[in-house]
């Protein structure tokens, strides 16, 4: 992932001291020690600036790495995260790092590249506008056919279904976006994030945030490139848990879902029942159920080969086609996920 920064002309209001920088990381060798120098770089304040890594139990070279990095940035440390999820990391990071000095939080995910200066440029936005947090929209992207496809489908209504965070333009009060930085005060207030989530533990938290007077700003300006995941196997399982997230969320707090949430678990439900009535008229001889049943199936496969067509068109590219395989690898792990964690609970 890498952010693009805009030139910001308010003066500088918050000092490298105020900023403590978390990192949760597991196994990210390859781009651990990239990460933590854009991190470090452009922004003589980031001098002072705490940065933590909390190691989930890597069995590759992540520890020494950062290890090694410590003799050249003094205010680099290591900590265990036992417990492995990022909710979890953070939380342990504040309780054991977070001094009273410190005001702001900087998330950072391990396998992205920043600019220079990014974290004193959130915290200078955050203080400037004193709110409880501020978030960053996404700019999905790819390299191989699929990941394109992927990429350009995920940010239309088709594929986000509009949200302000995935593309968004316009900066704001939202309700929900991609953890950025957070008023250190805020984040205790509320009891940091649910270390029970391994998925969708931002917006549970935002749920918190908001439910306690939070407010979370959108920095449009400040945005993040993001890569999709590279096949139809391994996004779909990212939107099974992203779903089951989701899920996790509703039933905790008794909420009632956007349509654009549900929408992906009303589609599973109409697919599986419509295949099941065809296969009942074709058991039964019945034309007229076969095609009854086969409805909307035919009705989804032809919204996915519009979408196809219309991103190969769009982008001027036969990487398009695969547009509808993305959103389909989209849409049915993650209303079936959604379905499974409204369901049942299977994480402690």
């Amino acid at each position: 992932m890498t952010l693009h920064l805009p030139v910001i002309e308010a003066p500088a209001s918050v000092s490298g001291h105020e900023v403590l920088i978390v990192v949760p990381a597991l196994n990210e060798a390859r781009g651990i020690e990239a990460c933590l120098r854009s991190l470090l770089a452009g922004d003589a304040r980031l001098a002072q600036a705490e940065v933590i890594v909390a190691d989930g139990g890597s069995r590759d070279a992540t520890r020494a790495i950062v290890a090694a990095l410590g003799a050249e940035f003094p205010r680099l440390r290591l900590i265990d995260n036992p417990d492995r999820l990022q909710s979890a990391g953070i939380n342990r990071a504040v309780a054991e790092a977070a001094r009273g000095h410190h005001r702001v939080l900087v998330r950072a995910d391990a396998h992205a590249i920043y600019p220079p200066g990014y974290a004193m440029a959130l915290a200078d936005r955050l203080v400037g506008l004193e709110v409880a947090s501020v978030v960053v929209p996404m700019d999905s992207r790819g390299e191989g056919c699929f990941q394109r496809a992927a990429a350009w489908i995920v940010d239309t209504p088709l594929g986000s279904g509009g949200s302000a965070h995935r593309g968004g333009r316009r900066s704001g009060e939202v309700d929900h976006g991609h953890h950025a930085a957070m008023d250190l005060a805020w984040f205790r207030r509320i009891g940091g994030y649910d270390p029970r989530f391994s998925h969708n533990e931002d917006a549970e938290l935002d749920h918190r945030l908001r439910a306690a007077g939070g407010r979370i700003w959108l920095a449009a300006d400040l945005r993040l490139d993001y890569h999709m995941r590279p096949s139809v196997r391994s996004l779909a399982r990212q939107y099974w848990n992203y779903g089951r997230g989701r899920a996790r969320t509703v039933r905790k707090h008794a909420l009632r879902p956007r349509l654009r949430q549900i929408a992906p678990a009303v589609n599973l439900l109409l697919l599986l029942a419509g295949g099941g009535l065809a296969a009942v008229g074709g058991l039964a001889g019945s034309a007229g159920l076969v095609a009854l049943g086969g409805l909307w199936p035919a009705l989804y496969l032809a919204v996915l080969a519009v979408a196809s067509i219309w991103m190969m068109v769009r982008h001027r590219s036969p990487c398009g086609l695969w547009a509808g395989a993305a959103l389909a690898a989209m849409h049915l792990p993650w209303g079936a996920g959604f379905l499974s964690g409204l369901c049942k609970d299977n994480e402690t």
